[in-house]
């Protein structure tokens, strides 16, 4: 399955996901932004990146970086933390997911690893964010800060 493929297919489960929690889900047209959606929360347009994950070495991985292609060359850069507010997580079969907010998601450098088994004695710090949907309400009741 090529990369775009799955991407799709995480992009679809993850809306799936919102609309069975009851969020209202916008989705951009194009893929010029650095977020894939847009959820509505309270009247506050919460910007959100989709990942797909994919399984390596013992765990499951996703990359961290925006990846842009063209015919001749692909390119790889970092998110800044104010590309998106969250980024949601895919793991296929079964759906699994970690709802991320992006000052976390920015300090990761390349790749994030997804630990889905209990016999690890030490988890890494995604597992704190493994179906944290409430996070998304709850951003809509944060005050605002001034800049």
């Amino acid at each position: 399955m090529d990369t775009k493929l799955k991407a799709d297919i995480a992009e679809s489960a993850v809306i799936t996901a919102l609309l069975k929690r009851g969020f209202t889900v916008l989705k951009p047209i194009g893929d010029r932004l650095p977020y894939d959606l847009a959820l509505d929360v309270r009247g506050k347009l919460l910007r959100v990146q989709v990942k797909s994950a994919w399984y390596y070495n013992g765990s499951y991985t996703v990359d961290s970086r925006r990846t842009k292609t063209n015919r001749r060359e692909m390119r790889r850069a970092r998110y800044d933390e104010k590309d998106f507010d969250f980024a949601i997580l895919h793991i296929d079969n079964p759906d699994t997911f970690y709802v991320m907010p992006s000052s976390v998601f920015a300090t990761y450098r390349s790749g994030i690893s997804l630990v889905e088994t209990e016999k690890r004695q030490r988890k890494p710090r995604s597992a704190l964010y493994r179906e944290r949907w409430d996070l998304l309400s709850k951003w809509a009741v944060q005050p605002e800060t001034a800049e």
